[in-house]
């Protein structure tokens, strides 16, 4: 499969869409609710140390089995588990294109995903085509898996467009720059959906930071009185941005759901079976009308914030390392090629891909025009401001001064 093809296509049944058990929209209770206590009991405990949390592929890449949660990937085939590893090292490459190419100054900013793949992949392919997704700004490896075109997004971070797809093509709502509030819309629009008597579920990324916010406290209400078929799944790297978890809360971030009346589960966010397995369950009740769920994915944050941070200023070299030891690629190869369910030239065919890919992105970027650094002005009163005018003249005026009299 081309890497043009994989882009243009809609979302694809695989890995993530195939449920262990199909969801009832009786009033009997669904398999998924007759977990959902058994979830609640085995998640985490305290904070500090080790956490404990819902692991089915170890670091060292060994399978363990978890009576819970291996329902629900117990059918997954060795293709599957191909196509799982092939979109973290797509999704992975098409990052750091994005990273190196903000550096050259193709790009305003870049908020990297990297050491987040699998819990992105995971609980991306966990989602059915009629599912809607509701991202915040990082969730790169869930737009792949929704099959948005990755040069939309590097559009919207070049400032030549306002996010470059129409989110009903993929039920993938366009990224949100404001921290949280794509929580209240996810639980608004999973409230239509259970008045529509549609079957389908909602989930809403953030992160750890953003969990903090009011808006995301407020949506966790909502969706808990109104019963709203919503996952609310947090990516805990760790850092929001130099502030580390321990200064934003006190008890484990998934326990939060407890006081809103719903299950809260904490995956190993670098184990893309795991993320997989508890996302598939947590839509798996939303859909079934047993209400929202809280996802921890625990993960790392590789990389910076954003482009524009340095994370050598708050961390240590040693946090980062003894993270890239868990890295969540080379967990699931190390499985692949133990459980022999991938040889060397899937890898060295996929290395050409991701080769392929990498060099599409530079050349749509590069090829892309430059933003019109006017545009800024023209939005910022309905029916235009005097005041707006003049600091569009000066503001025109300054950026005139730069040309030379060759019109370079």
């Amino acid at each position: 499969m081309t890497v043009e093809s994989t882009a243009a296509r809609k979302p694809r049944r695989s890995a993530g869409t195939k449920s262990a058990a199909s969801a009832s929209t009786t009033g009997t209770k669904s398999a998924a609710s007759k977990r959902a206590g058994a979830a609640a009991k085995k998640s985490p405990g305290a904070m500090g140390g080790e956490p404990e949390l819902v692991q089915l592929l170890t670091p060292e890449g060994e399978r363990v089995q978890d009576a819970t949660y291996d329902p629900y990937v117990a059918d997954i085939t060795s293709e599957e588990l191909r196509g799982l590893y092939r979109d973290m090292v797509l999704s992975r490459r098409f990052d750091a294109e994005a990273t190196s190419l903000q550096r050259q100054g193709e790009l305003g900013l870049w908020a990297s995903m990297l050491g987040q793949e699998a819990a992105q992949i995971g609980s991306g392919r966990a989602t059915r085509d009629d599912d809607y997704v509701f991202p915040t700004y990082r969730e790169h490896g869930v737009a792949w898996c929704r099959g948005v075109d990755p040069t939309n997004l590097l559009g919207m971070f070049r400032g030549v467009n306002n996010g470059g797809w129409d989110p009903n093509s993929n039920n993938f709502h366009l990224y949100t720059i404001v921290i949280g509030s794509q929580t209240l819309h996810a639980t608004g629009y999973a409230m239509g959906v259970a008045k529509d008597g549609a079957d389908s579920a909602v989930i809403a990324y953030f992160g750890d930071g953003a969990s903090s916010q009011g808006d995301v406290l407020e949506a966790f209400n909502f969706g808990a009185v109104y019963n709203a078929p919503v996952v609310f799944f947090c990516q805990n790297n760790q850092w929001a941005i130099s502030e580390p978890t321990e200064r934003q809360m006190r008890v484990p971030l998934y326990q939060r759901a407890q006081g809103f009346g719903f299950p809260g589960v904490r995956v190993d966010g670098n184990d893309v079976l795991a993320s997989l397995a508890v996302t598939r369950w947590a839509l798996e009740r939303a859909r079934s009308g047993e209400g929202p769920t809280l996802v921890e994915a625990f993960t790392y944050r590789m990389g910076a914030h954003t482009t524009s941070d340095d994370p050598t200023k708050y961390r240590a070299d040693e946090e980062r390392e003894a993270w890239e030891a868990k890295d969540p690629i080379l967990r699931l190869r190390t499985y692949l090629e133990a459980a022999n369910h991938a040889d060397e030239g899937f890898f060295a065919e996929l290395e050409a891909e991701s080769e392929t890919l990498g060099k599409r992105v530079r050349e749509a970027v590069r090829a892309m025009p430059d933003p019109d650094s006017l545009a800024i002005f023209e939005h910022a009163y309905a029916d235009g401001h005097a005041l707006v005018d003049e600091e569009r003249a000066q503001f025109a005026a300054y950026q005139a001064s730069f040309v030379d009299e060759g019109g370079n």
